[in-house]
């Protein structure tokens, strides 16, 4: 059936863009953007700035469909996605990744500014080859190291609107790359068979899950330490502040209740609180941002 075909690679084309991870990205690259001016970004910046972006963190995300096809086959996580099960095939996948990156950088160079293009391109291509294909391979700090370019969303967003690198925005920056840690490893914790199994050397493999609940652990003590400079630096106010302590510290407990129980359960809590943590530490700094400006 021609419509039902066509229903399915639409969906499959749409997976290949990790469109639940994009989106968390795209949140905090907007987050970015507004934070950069007292009232409304220009619109037309906003608009061509989110779209360029989110084209190219869904081309790195097809591409790492592509390098991962393998391992994601043989892998009860990512066993369903369309390159190992043939709904596609290595060629569809490659080109659709290439399309989607071209574009962005055509629309972030013509229609936004080149130096965001630029920062856009180096992630991109970071995340996409220099942690996918090598890093996540190589060490068990990957996610340490690459987590830098899944870090910079909310500084693409800041350059998008005012075309500088602004120590705010890198400090936002200095946020998710502290945060993605502990997020990954409480996944990684929970699905270590997998990854020994495809020879991936996540944390929880290579040095076992108790020293990385314990990592986890400082991490998030580390976040909370990070978390505070946007008030201590004058970014943002009490309304932030309250929100970045408390959430903070229920990380932290969720932290604790994973060195005394020692169950995947604990871990998939953890990882599923740790998404909820990052996307409202951002909207605190974004009603802090505008509630200020009002008050």
């Amino acid at each position: 059936m021609p419509g039902l075909s066509s229903a399915l690679s639409w969906k499959n084309y749409l997976t290949l863009c990790k469109p639940n991870v994009v989106a968390e990205m795209l949140f905090t690259a907007v987050v970015g953007m507004l934070l950069a001016v007292p009232g409304m970004p220009p619109v037309a910046l906003f608009i061509y700035g989110t779209l360029g972006i989110a084209l190219a963190a869904s081309s790195a995300a097809a591409i790492n469909h592509f390098i991962d096809r393998k391992a994601d086959a043989l892998m009860r996580r990512t066993e369903k996605r369309p390159l190992p099960t043939g709904e596609l095939g290595p060629g569809n996948v490659i080109t659709f990744a290439i399309v989607l990156g071209v574009s962005s950088m055509l629309l972030l160079i013509f229609l936004v500014n080149t130096l965001t293009a630029i920062l856009t391109f180096l992630s991109l291509f970071g995340y996409a080859i220099i942690y996918t294909l090598y890093l996540k391979k190589a060490t068990p700090q990957n996610i340490v190291i690459g987590g830098a370019f899944g870090a910079t969303p909310p500084l693409l967003g800041w350059c998008a609107i005012t075309d500088e690198v602004h120590p705010y925005a890198l400090l936002l920056v200095l946020i998710i790359f502290v945060w993605t840690p502990p997020h990954f490893w409480a996944l990684a914790i929970a699905r270590r068979e997998e990854y020994a199994k495809v020879n991936i050397p996540m944390l929880p493999v290579t040095h076992g899950p108790e020293f990385t609940r314990l990592q986890i652990l400082l991490y998030t003590i580390l976040l909370m330490c990070v978390t505070l400079l946007p008030y201590l630096t004058g970014m943002s106010g009490l309304i932030y502040l309250v929100s970045a302590v408390f959430l903070g510290l229920v990380f932290i407990y969720y932290a604790l209740l994973m060195m005394r129980k020692k169950d995947n359960k604990t871990a998939m809590k953890t990882f599923g609180y740790s998404i909820v943590y990052i996307t409202l530490l951002f909207a605190a700094l974004l009603i802090d941002h505008y509630l200020r400006l009002t008050l």
